[in-house]
């Protein structure tokens, strides 16, 4: 017998690339997701039949690393299997069907998603569906780091893993599980894929967790979550050096991130619009996760542009997710989205801006 199982995936509300860093995140799972139709299989393969990916098969029996492999479903396939069998739990072979709603590339966390499915096809096979959801997460973000090579926190896998809106800190571990609701803050959030892809833009997110363990390691210290704003901010720095823009950012946005749980939290609708711009703007200008010389590509920085023509003074808008590609998150008046969206996609096409909603 199938058994069907579910993963949503998940938007960034706050936090902008501060999980690498134990920092703090804000993030939910949404409407749109990938669901799975497995059942056993003694062949010794994990196989995945999806829609625009075709058939992938990962033979259980080999399980290292393969550099070839980064950026491809069978990495995170093998990087979850090795995780799971590393930890002592149980694994084996199965064949799965997969129909997605999530776009590719365009900062919802399909490869997160994916590969907390591959962990949950697992668990409910082969482990009595006991496997933790941390567990579950831990396993996926190995995935990624070591087998698909993005060098990524935990934030995308342990959101997908658990579902609801989620506030974690990853230095003390808190993770509080919000009740949520933009719809009955009078507002509506959405996404506007710009046409760019994540796709190819590893290099360019990897430099991020390596320049903010730079500025951690002149502290002496591993990550930025362990030194002392405080002593970061009296140093005569040179806001022009890249890492320490990047190290300005993570401070800032760590501070944000509570302010805007709270604000989501008491139905505070102009303190969270404020805020969330606030958000947006350091990750433009302090990040620099908009436009990478790798590719060239504008696209993200017109959606931005444009939105902001559109929100100033009415609504928020921001990069979603990693960066370089894919998405501008934007929430406004309810009464306002069907204006926003047809603006929208005049430049970025029919169906490019779609409504998100927290589940």
């Amino acid at each position: 017998m199938k058994n069907t199982i579910h993963v949503a995936g998940r938007t960034e509300l706050a936090g902008n690339h501060t999980d690498h860093q134990n920092g703090r995140i804000l993030a939910a799972t949404i409407q749109l997701g990938l669901t799975a139709r497995a059942e056993a299989a003694d062949s010794g393969r994990m196989t995945v039949k999806s829609q625009g990916f075709g058939l992938r098969e990962v033979a259980l029996n080999q399980l290292s690393v393969r550099p070839r492999e980064f950026g491809t479903p069978e990495a995170l396939m093998r990087g979850v299997a090795a995780s799971f069998k590393g930890m002592g739990l149980k694994i084996g072979g199965f064949e799965a069907e997969i129909r997605s709603t999530l776009p590719v590339g365009a900062g919802l966390s399909s490869s997160a998603a994916f590969s907390v499915l591959i962990g949950r096809i697992l668990s409910e096979l082969y482990n009595d569906g006991k496997v933790d959801p941390m567990v579950i997460a831990r396993a996926g973000q190995e995935a990624e780091n070591r087998f698909f090579g993005k060098p990524c926190g935990l934030m995308s896998q342990l959101v997908c893993a658990m579902g609801h809106t989620l506030y974690v800190d990853f230095k003390t571990r808190e993770i509080r599980r919000l009740d949520a609701d933009f719809g009955a803050m009078g507002l509506t959030l959405c996404l506007t894929e710009t046409g760019g892809s994540h796709a190819g833009l590893d290099s360019s997110y990897a430099r991020i967790p390596a320049d903010m363990t730079y500025i951690a390691n002149l502290f002496d210290k591993g990550v930025l979550a362990d030194v002392d704003p405080a002593a970061f901010r009296a140093k005569g720095w040179d806001p022009a050096n890249r890492p320490v823009r990047r190290a300005m950012h993570f401070f800032d946005e760590n501070e944000r991130v509570p302010l805007m749980r709270d604000a989501l939290q008491n139905r505070d609708g102009e303190t969270y619009l404020r805020l969330m711009n606030e958000s947006g703007r350091s990750s433009e200008k302090l990040l620099n996760n908009i436009i990478t010389s790798a590719t060239g590509d504008t696209k993200l920085a017109q959606g931005l542009e444009k939105s902001q023509k559109l929100l100033e003074g009415r609504g928020a808008w921001r990069v979603h997710g990693g960066g370089f590609a894919g998405c501008v998150q934007a929430l406004m008046p309810t009464d306002y989205f069907e204006t926003y969206k047809t603006e929208m996609e005049k430049s970025f096409g029919e169906g490019s801006c779609r409504e998100i909603r927290l589940t």
